[in-house]
């Protein structure tokens, strides 16, 4: 995201590639970082970047991560580390001059997820707090019902916002998905999980909850779940 005199960098991928690079055949403003959780897909590109904002309760994940063999021995190879983190809250707002990111906190995907509305152009950048398959069965993740308050205390920005782009998108989703996945974990919290499927990923399997999105609106996909672990939906 480009303003008139800075330029914001919103998550920053695997770290596999020089984003930095990337970024800088776009623009020459300062940039500012923002990760919008602690994931290694979202902040492990920081490490072509001198510093990064980031909601402190997600700073434990994000260290854990850090640690990894893996990870260490590829900062080795380039000759790179992990910048420092400053701590950023819902109510900040980073101005890029002519464009202003305004942060709200969404707790659910992880502890500190946060979201931010670019209000001039009315897009809200979600991170994974908010897709088409969202995932609530990793460790760190809040029961359901607690995702939905946070959900509902952020349901005005429905209003403020026309589009979203998600933190694995390649376009904008209608606004609506907000709404439509929010009523799609309520229904999950409500226990309405007779019709919901197997779900595999890395950590084994778990369930897949389906929820409906609004007939004749734009989103990148047809099909949106939430995948949960039946043990700790609710906690």
């Amino acid at each position: 995201m480009v303003g008139e005199e800075k330029a914001c960098v919103i998550d920053t991928m695997n770290g596999y590639n020089d984003l930095y690079k990337a970024v800088r055949e776009i623009t020459d403003k300062p940039l500012i970082v923002v990760n919008t959780h602690g994931h290694p897909d979202h902040i492990f590109g920081n490490v072509y970047f001198d510093h990064a904002y980031m909601h402190p309760a997600d700073l434990p994940l994000a260290r854990s991560f850090e640690q990894e063999p893996e990870f260490l021995e590829h900062c080795r190879e380039l000759g790179l580390h992990m910048p420092p983190f400053s701590e950023t809250h819902e109510g900040d707002v980073f101005d890029l001059g002519g464009r202003h990111l305004e942060v709200y906190e969404l707790p659910g995907h992880t502890p500190g997820g946060i979201v931010l509305l670019l209000r001039e152009e009315r897009i809200l950048f979600t991170g994974d707090s908010v897709n088409h398959h969202l995932w609530m069965q990793l460790e760190g993740c809040s029961p359901m019902a607690a995702f939905v308050r946070s959900l509902d205390r952020i349901m005005f920005l429905e209003h403020e916002a026309d589009r979203i782009l998600h933190g694995h998108a390649r376009g904008f989703d209608d606004i609506s998905l907000l709404r439509c996945l929010r009523d799609g974990a309520e229904d999950l919290a409500s226990g309405h999980t007779g019709q919901d499927l197997p779900y595999h990923y890395f950590g084994g399997e778990v369930r897949q909850h389906p929820f409906d999105c609004l007939p004749g609106k734009a989103y990148q996909q047809q099909d949106h779940v939430i995948c949960y672990d039946p043990a700790t939906v609710n906690g």
